[in-house]
């Protein structure tokens, strides 16, 4: 949480570009299906884990995500951060009827490290009808340093995305319920129910129609760990055994005319992360595709598989490309079910 709050704080002193996403369980099925809204998370400056089944899940592929940072948290920590003279200055986009009114009037009553500066409610509208000009202008006049979005997870999603150039306000984020919780029309569970996972009973009791989403949800999770998840762990466990404990990993790097060529050797995985971020930082500068050529991996875990998905990310940004080559059935296997197939 300090270092979400950290980043939050300097992107807003900097008028640097900050997109938060939240991953729940919702987001994750969501992904599974919805290339473009998988897009926005992966795309995003910063996510952070909204739900305790994802934390689960990443213990289980030995992701090193320790604990849950929701995005009714960091709303939380940013109000009792600071006093007024300090206070980020929010506008509230979306939401219920009247509920970003109430949650703004709130906000302002109180000596808080938030002062809410502006909010709009343009009722139910799709991700391209609110991205019409006086909506955008709108919020750009409000000057505001943080803008909390509450739409549905895919649209409020999309509409980021989509006026990620347009939108003046540096420190943006899809909160979804935060703002009813805020508002006062929807009570947070206590404490000790979001810690061990079971906030969702919670939220029926708040908002019955939600049973349907998340009965939805647990069984799409049921189907992912069956598919996905446990054939994961089972072929990464099985290919760590099989090649040498003390192997260590090897990049070769030839930076050609147009192209950089990364040439891996040994075990891909997350004791040898270490070793691979300053080379593929190095490649992705260079503005250059890159090419890695997995002809001798003998492992790949999903550490190092989400340090793939982030030098693509890089690389993105600058207009190139990452091709993967010499991916063995095996290799490519793992590649599918860690999703990177999808690329």
């Amino acid at each position: 949480m300090r270092g979400v709050l950290r980043r939050i704080r300097d992107a807003a002193r900097r008028r640097t570009r900050l997109l938060i996403s939240t991953p729940n369980l919702n987001f994750l099925v969501a992904s599974q299906s919805n290339r473009s809204f998988r897009e926005s998370l992966i795309l995003s400056d910063l996510c952070t884990v909204d739900g305790m089944p994802v934390v689960w899940i990443a213990r289980l592929l030995g992701i090193p995500i320790k604990s849950r940072t929701a995005g009714a948290d960091i709303f939380d920590a940013l109000k009792s951060e600071a006093g007024a003279a300090n206070a980020l200055k929010l506008f509230l986009f979306g939401g219920p009827e009247g509920a970003a009114e109430r949650a703004a009037r709130t906000l302002n009553g109180q000596s808080a490290g938030l002062q809410c500066v502006g909010w709009s409610n343009p009722g139910y509208l799709s991700a391209e009808e609110l991205s019409r000009d006086h909506i955008i202008d709108e919020i750009n006049a409000s000057g505001a340093d943080f803008l909390v979005a509450s739409l549905s997870s895919v649209k409020g999603q999309s509409w980021l995305q989509r006026n990620h150039e347009r939108l003046e306000i540096p420190v943006r984020a899809h909160l979804g319920a935060a703002l009813n919780f805020q508002a006062g029309t929807v009570k947070r569970a206590p404490a000790i129910l979001r810690r061990s996972g079971f906030e969702w009973l919670w939220r029926i009791k708040e908002e019955p129609y939600l049973w349907r989403r998340y009965w939805n949800d647990g069984t799409a999770m049921l189907g992912l760990m069956l598919t996905h998840v446990l054939p994961f762990v089972v072929w990464t466990w099985w290919m760590r055994r099989t090649h040498e404990r003390g192997e260590a990993l090897t990049i070769t790097q030839d930076y050609g005319a147009r192209a950089v060529t990364l040439s891996l050797s040994g075990p891909a995985d997350a004791r040898h992360v270490d070793r691979a971020i300053p080379v593929f930082r190095a490649a992705a500068a260079s503005r250059k595709p890159v090419t890695l050529d997995f002809s001798n991996v003998c492992a790949i875990d999903a550490r190092f598989l989400g340090l793939l998905l982030m030098l693509r990310k890089q690389l993105e940004a600058h207009g190139c490309i990452a091709t993967f080559v010499g991916v063995s059935p095996l290799m490519a296997r793992i590649f599918r079910f860690g999703g990177l197939d999808r690329q």
